[in-house]
């Protein structure tokens, strides 16, 4: 099992890599330009190094804390040369990403697991992707398909919970989506699941619709299962960078997030917004994405994005 985990893993790690390639044109070539233009380590120096966070859509909040602290660290290393700061530019990104130690307590325990996220973003392809992960460690998964809007969604949520193997609670299209709701925490009390999958509507337009909605949503799970540990996925498409950080803060006004699942990490320059995302909204990036397989979405891993991101050769580092 530790073979195939590890083998995944560093697949994973290719694909990572891989994916990031513009991000890393886009940010990484800069911050090599910056480290070898320089002579010393003045204002300059770190205002251009700044610069390139920002414009690599890293976001001022992140950008300046990841500054702070190299700065500290320069003053008590007493380091002079520009290019003996990129290994501790690389540590502070990497502590700026810590997800903590309960960030996946929902594997463990019964659990009621709400995805949101607009249309288009890879919401139902990420539940269905994340009920079979969770089926293939041992967990009794039931989905249920409360986002009643689009027709496609349920669809696509019954195929993917047949090739995952798991049980789905849906309603007719069009149909109440906190009736879905009820009906799969009814269900998954009834068949002792551990974790009830919630796929859920992905508008934005008219945000007070959508925050009654979920408010509703969330009084209904309280009611009926106060004891289940409660878990509010967005799910977020790196390739769209700032507008991103827009919607989780949106989303975050209508409901407690506790994640984050970023999608299409693959192919876009805007990679750094894992790393903003985190800083600026307090939530952590919990699953990320770069690809269509069930291998392609996997546990988020602060140093391996950040090794990836630069290139590293420490795959391996954190087994």
């Amino acid at each position: 099992m530790a073979e195939t985990m590890s083998g995944e893993k560093k697949g994973f790690f290719t694909r990572l890599k891989e994916g990031l390639s513009k991000t890393r044109d886009n940010i990484v070539s800069g911050i090599d330009r910056v480290f070898n233009g320089y002579s010393m380590i003045d204002e300059d120096f770190y205002e251009e190094l700044e610069e390139i966070l920002i414009m690599g859509d890293i976001g001022i909040n992140a950008a300046n804390a990841i500054l702070e602290r190299l700065r500290a660290q320069v003053r008590e290393n007493h380091i002079k040369e520009p290019s003996d700061c990129k290994k501790l530019l690389i540590e502070s990104i990497k502590e700026q990403m810590q997800t903590g130690e309960t960030a996946y307590a929902f594997e463990r325990e019964q659990s009621v697991v709400l995805v949101i996220g607009v249309n288009g973003v890879g919401k139902t392809t990420s539940v269905g992707k994340l009920a079979g992960k969770l089926k293939d460690q041992g967990r009794k998964v039931i989905l249920a398909a409360a986002d009643t809007f689009r027709a496609a969604a349920g669809e696509q949520l019954v195929e993917w919970a047949q090739r995952a193997g798991v049980e789905i609670i849906s309603g007719s299209e069009g149909a109440d989506p906190a009736s879905v709701i009820y009906d799969a925490v009814c269900a998954a009390k009834a068949r002792g699941a551990d974790v009830l999958l919630c796929d859920t509507a992905g508008r934005l337009h008219n945000k007070k619709n959508l925050m009654e909605e979920l408010k509703k949503i969330d009084r209904i799970i309280s009611r009926e299962f106060p004891a289940a540990h409660r878990e509010n996925l967005v799910v977020l498409d790196a390739s769209t960078g700032q507008n991103a950080l827009q919607q989780a803060r949106e989303f975050g006004e209508a409901t407690d997030l506790t994640g984050i699942i970023l999608t299409k990490m693959d192919g876009t320059a805007k990679g750094g917004i894992a790393v903003a995302i985190q800083s600026e909204l307090h939530v952590p990036v919990k699953y990320i994405g770069v690809g269509e397989t069930i291998d392609d979405l996997q546990k988020f891993d602060p140093d391996q994005f950040v090794n990836a991101l630069f290139d590293s050769k420490g795959e391996n580092e954190n087994e």
